[in-house]
């Protein structure tokens, strides 16, 4: 079979590789490559879970598929496509999550030694990506709603401070939006950065509708990001572990793409998975053709949610009212973001209660809120059902309010070594109650939503502590730590610092 040469016609309702796959199934190829269950006959019990069709479209990389590693064909063509639905100049299929869209965007900003700007309420993909690259994180420490106890977005008048007082900083990171839904002023941040010379990267895990709904937030590329990644699989229906890495969209610096190839390349599987590609093809096409009716529905969805769960009393889901101007810039009301504590309850409680009594699964539960992700699946009567858990999940349970509850899910850290520094050195374990004053190795998070507690090369406080412990006794499932069940923290070996 001749390899398919990329067309010049961008035609929104093309999937080149969901019509390579079934042209190549057509042809009824005999396999003598890989994967090994060979079309699902090695493997009968998988082939009947997952269905023939699947197994079929599971194949190796080879000349009429294209290659993701380096991709000259459809692939090539179908990324294309995606460029130009997402008003990028160039886009990136990765199979790895947004976790190896995030980490390839820093790797290619940064280098060894290099400062980048950014938040500390960042995803851990982020911080590995700083432990493998040994860049160094200056921390713009986001503003806090004391009431909701979330952390917001970053203020111009700080994020300025921070560019004045790092000038050879080659790059500023925002989270476009927060998994809460807050948007920094992602414009002017991106005239910020490049006005100092430095690259605008956007961590959009939460925010593939922004390119194609209607009164939504400024997506990145539309902002003047150099590079965004976008989790499709999120709210943009593609299968889950399949990302876009976007680059230089409007009135941008230059990213070099056969560069950031390589970044991706450095860490991406060499086989690519065509599940993901495929889904990634198709899903494309349905947001650039059907995205701006998609996400009317969405909205309309989550802003019925908010209204009913406002009349129930104790609950609060928030929305624009948040909206500052600054810290809070704009709000994603896709999110269904829901404040728990004045039931008596945190937001793992009702999480779990949701789950265990009501056959409800949402997104994530933490100290003080929880948040349901609304997509076009989603149908009004779920979100009755919702709605009447939350009511008799109130009446069953509401407590009156104690002393003991805890309130904010955000600790400002205090940094003492570079993440790369603290993660390969010499560490021991030591019980949480001996940690205090100590340099974390390690990581300590809720996940989700993966934010960490404590970051390698942070210093653990007593606040630091009291939240862990605390999240363990509400039932938040934590990770990060060697020790499975977080009774102790890797701490670095010869460092102790002052009281704090």
């Amino acid at each position: 079979m001749e390899e398919k040469t990329i067309t010049t016609n961008l035609n929104q309702n093309l999937t080149p590789i969901k019509t390579a796959l079934e042209e190549f199934q057509r042809r009824r190829v005999v396999p003598f490559d890989v994967p090994g269950h060979k079309r699902g006959r090695g493997n009968p019990e998988l082939t009947k879970f997952l269905g023939q069709y699947c197994m079929n479209a599971d194949v190796n990389s080879m000349k009429p598929l294209d290659n993701l590693c380096h991709p000259v064909s459809v692939i090539a063509e179908a990324e294309l496509l995606a460029a130009e639905a997402f008003n990028a100049a160039h886009a990136f299929f990765m199979v790895g999550g947004t976790t190896s869209s995030v980490q390839a965007m820093l790797f290619s900003a940064c280098k060894k030694g290099d400062k980048i700007i950014l938040p500390r309420n960042v995803h851990r993909s982020v911080i590995n990506a700083m432990v493998l690259i040994g860049c160094i994180p200056v921390y713009v420490n986001p503003s806090l709603d004391k009431r909701l106890g979330i952390s917001l977005g970053m203020k111009m008048s700080e994020l300025k401070k921070a560019v004045a007082d790092n000038p050879g900083a080659k790059a500023i990171l925002v989270n476009n939006p927060t998994y809460y839904g807050i948007c920094s002023d992602i414009k002017k941040i991106a005239e910020l950065a490049h006005k100092n010379n430095m690259l605008l990267l956007a961590d959009e895990a939460h925010g593939t509708h922004f390119y194609f709904g209607e009164d939504l937030p400024l997506s990145g590329m539309s902002a003047g990001a150099d590079m965004a990644a976008v989790s499709m699989h999120k709210s943009g229906g593609s299968l889950t572990q399949s990302s876009l890495l976007l680059c230089g969209g409007k009135n941008t610096s230059s990213v070099d793409s056969k560069y950031v190839r390589q970044m991706i390349n450095l860490t991406q599987s060499t086989s690519g998975s065509y599940l993901l590609l495929s889904s990634l093809d198709i899903s494309r096409k349905n947001l650039a053709l059907n995205g701006r009716e998609i996400f009317e529905k969405v909205m309309r969805l989550a802003e019925y949610a908010r209204e009913e769960i406002n009349k129930i009393g104790d609950y609060y889901a928030y929305s624009c009212e948040l909206i500052n101007g600054d810290s809070v810039f704009d709000f994603d009301i896709t999110k269904l973001a829901v404040h728990t504590l004045d039931t008596g309850l945190a937001g793992i409680e009702v999480y779990d209660i949701l789950r265990d009594d009501y056959d409800i699964q949402i997104e994530f539960g933490d100290i003080g809120n929880i948040l349901g992700y609304i997509s076009v699946g989603d149908r009004e009567r779920d979100l009755e059902q919702l709605v009447g858990a939350l009511t008799d999940i109130r009446r069953r349970f509401k407590q009156k309010r104690t002393d003991k509850m805890l309130h904010l899910e955000y600790i400002n850290p205090i940094v003492k070594m570079s993440p790369q520094e603290a993660f390969y050195a010499e560490k021991m374990p030591l019980p949480l109650a001996e940690c205090v004053n100590r340099i974390s190795g390690e990581f300590v998070m809720c996940y989700p939503p993966g934010i960490p507690i404590a970051a390698p090369g942070e210093l653990i406080t007593r606040d630091i502590i009291e939240y862990i412990q605390y999240a363990k006794e509400k039932g938040c499932f934590m990770t990060g730590t060697q020790d499975e069940t977080v009774g102790s923290i890797m701490a670095v070996d010869d460092y102790k610092g002052e009281l704090t």
